[in-house]
């Protein structure tokens, strides 16, 4: 669906023009307010601008008192000041970020800093359970379900957030879709902790940032990303492979390069795993691509996440395999491509070598990267 009235809107928001309500009234019209979330707030984010942050939440408070006023109330106090630590809370409840690869080089920090901080508190990981199942082998870990239409209308994301409200413990935000981004309170402000992804060392990898705040914040200093899926029963593979982009066409080579990709990689030798994705388009590019010889992995993602950390390469595009693999320090060889700017890119990057997609040797790079991995 055409969104030219959000991409007006994100112009002028970009260059701190004038823009009226009538202007906002109809990029809300656009798709039932997808459009505006896909294409102002999300680059928004993306662009990892401190001085953006302030914009959009002038711009969604706008938006929550237009699509669902009697959010209003529970709109959380403008720049405001972290509380005092608590000592000995009970439970501890961090937010999903939603989105799988977010989860693994995000929350999963948070998860491991509320551990080691608090050794008896109870640590409840709140968000999807396809979310959840990234940690679902740690016993530390418990699942408070807190379900998000990552896809749906607007107001249906609003009335998500709306749903949740935490009655106890301390609350760790990590910049969650739950909140929309730290605008909705979901408990009292003396319990809430709230890492702002989009401004806060900008400069870092995100997972690096985060155990940074994580330490400033909870005195934590080794915190850092994990999984801990469920074991998988399937024999290892030696190299895992993602084609996932995650709905984002950006992101992907077109032609023939995922073929050739898989082909470079079956000339090594070793056993190679391909996931067929999490929907219709992703499966069948895969069914495209794949040689006779290669296994594929059709399924829930979390027992691919335990493949990955049992391989010895992953290779993928910019997705949640490749954070994945860093957390679980597997050789990571990750083709970036579609990133908004310097900052997404390096943000983003995992630890391994990454290739710009938009390179005009990528496939020579990743035959190079392939070769010095087995090489090792």
């Amino acid at each position: 669906m055409e969104s030219i009235y959000s991409q007006k809107l994100l112009i002028a928001l970009l260059r701190n023009e004038h823009w009226s309500a009538e202007d906002l009234e109809r990029a809300l019209a656009e798709d039932e307010g997808r459009a505006l979330l896909s294409v102002v707030v999300e680059r928004l984010g993306d662009l990892f601008d401190p001085e953006l942050c302030s914009v959009y939440e002038d711009l969604f408070r706008k938006v929550i008192g237009r699509v669902a006023p009697d959010l209003l109330v529970r709109l959380r106090p403008r720049q405001a000041k972290p509380p005092a630590l608590p000592s000995a809370p009970k439970r501890v409840y961090v937010l999903s970020r939603i989105t799988l690869g977010a989860d693994v080089a995000v929350t999963s920090v948070m998860l491991d800093a509320a551990k080691k901080r608090w050794p008896d508190a109870e640590i409840f990981f709140v968000g999807p359970r396809k979310s959840y199942e990234m940690f679902a082998a740690d016993s530390r870990i418990t699942h408070r379900e807190a379900p998000y239409a990552r896809s749906g209308a607007l107001v249906d994301r609003l009335r998500a957030s709306a749903s949740l409200h935490l009655e106890d413990g301390v609350v760790i935000d990590p910049d969650s879709r739950l909140t929309q981004l730290g605008l909705i309170s979901v408990c009292d402000a003396g319990r809430y902790f709230f890492f702002n992804s989009r401004a806060y060392k900008v400069g870092l990898r995100i997972s690096e940032s985060a155990a940074d705040w994580a330490a400033e914040t909870f005195g934590v200093n080794d915190a850092r990303p994990y999984v801990a899926p469920l074991p998988s029963c399937d024999p290892p593979a030696g190299i895992t492979v993602s084609l996932g982009v995650g709905e984002n066409e950006a992101k992907r080579i077109g032609g023939d390069f995922e073929r050739e990709l898989l082909s470079a990689l079956a000339e090594t030798g070793a056993s190679v795993l391909v996931d067929k994705g999490g929907s219709a388009e992703e499966s069948a590019r895969v069914e495209r691509a794949i040689l006779p010889g290669l296994r594929t992995h059709d399924g829930a993602f979390a027992p691919f996440a335990s493949q990955i950390a049992r391989s010895n390469l992953y290779v993928g595009y910019d997705s949640a395999g490749q954070h994945v693999a860093s957390a679980c320090g597997v050789p990571v060889i990750s083709i970036f491509k579609g990133y908004v700017n310097r900052r997404f890119f390096e943000r983003w990057s995992p630890i391994g070598t990454v290739i710009r997609g938009d390179a005009p040797d990528v496939l020579d790079q990743v035959r190079a990267a392939i070769t010095c991995t087995f090489r090792r």
